[in-house]
């Protein structure tokens, strides 16, 4: 078991590389203080304050028109995803050339029924090669108590395991789509975080969440990069930002960083960038937002 020893260098040392590389995931590493990590808290309770009524007629899965692709119109957003410690642990495990693919805030507040089933993100993203890393950001604390991620060590490893559709109310997911056989979970590893700080997990990763069981909210940003050689299968050309390199493959069309906030119902990008994602990655007969 890895210690539980925040990694405070810039990059990945050879050594996380390997553990990466062999196991699929990599936690902790201390990207932000931990008063930075409150001030995007505040920032981000403040979003969700303005669109509480709004996101409580939602299902979970549904939530994404405001908690999916926020670094494209709010600039404090970009400032995550683009600030430079996260920047250099994921070049360490994808190279020097950088692309945002997305972005979902996954919030749990107190008593939230709200999980993630056991799923691989590469069953559905169409994203090739697997050159492809979610780095989950914590702003609050993260623990077994309130919903952390868990992983299943090594299952990038292996062929991509059979994935079945529940649109389960409480489930995070599009679809809520979950693994069709039996996942160990006594071999799954909890990551557990402090505000500030990040874990990192491959595509192929076997990986969920339970509810939130305890007094206080657990929020952390899902940020997917990926390296400019990978290659979106679905017809749509996908929106990226480059946030570090060069692009020498224009598989996607680049955006440019936000200069002033907006809102999901104002950025006419923030709406371009779902378009375009959810005809590649959703089915044609998804339900819609009720």
């Amino acid at each position: 078991m890895q210690p539980r020893v925040a990694n405070s260098a810039r990059k990945l040392t050879p050594e996380h590389q390997t553990y990466y590389q062999e196991r699929g995931y990599y936690f902790p590493v201390r990207v932000f203080g931990e008063e930075e990590a409150a001030g995007f808290k505040n920032s981000f309770q403040e979003y969700l304050d303005r669109y509480a009524e709004q996101l409580s007629r939602l299902l979970p899965r549904d939530r994404r028109i405001y908690l999916t692709e926020t670094h494209l119109f709010l600039p404090w957003v970009y400032q995550i995803i683009s600030h430079p410690p996260v920047l250099d642990a994921v070049e360490s495990v994808l190279g020097p050339n950088i692309l945002v693919w997305g972005s979902q805030w996954f919030p749990k507040l107190p008593g939230d029924k709200a999980y993630v089933s056991w799923h691989q993100d590469g069953t559905y993203w169409g994203l090739q090669p697997p050159n492809v890393t979610t780095a989950w950001i914590a702003l609050s604390a993260s623990t077994i108590e309130n919903g952390c991620m868990r992983v299943v060590p090594r299952t990038h490893l292996s062929a991509v395991l059979p994935q079945r559709e529940t649109y389960a109310p409480d489930n995070m997911l599009s679809r809520g789509q979950e693994i069709a056989v039996d996942v160990d979970e006594a071999q799954a590893v909890d990551l557990v975080l402090r505000p500030g700080e990040m874990s990192l997990h491959h595509i192929g990763t076997v990986h969920g969440s339970g509810p939130n069981n305890s007094r206080g909210p657990r929020i952390g940003l899902a940020v997917r990069y990926i390296s400019p050689d990978v290659v979106q299968a679905g017809a749509a050309r996908d929106l990226a930002m480059l946030v570090r390199g060069k692009d020498d493959y224009g598989h996607f069309d680049l955006v440019n960083p936000p200069d002033h906030a907006s809102s999901p119902e104002e950025s006419a990008l923030h709406a371009e960038a779902l378009r375009r994602k959810g005809s590649n990655i959703l089915p044609q007969d998804y339900p819609s937002p009720k």
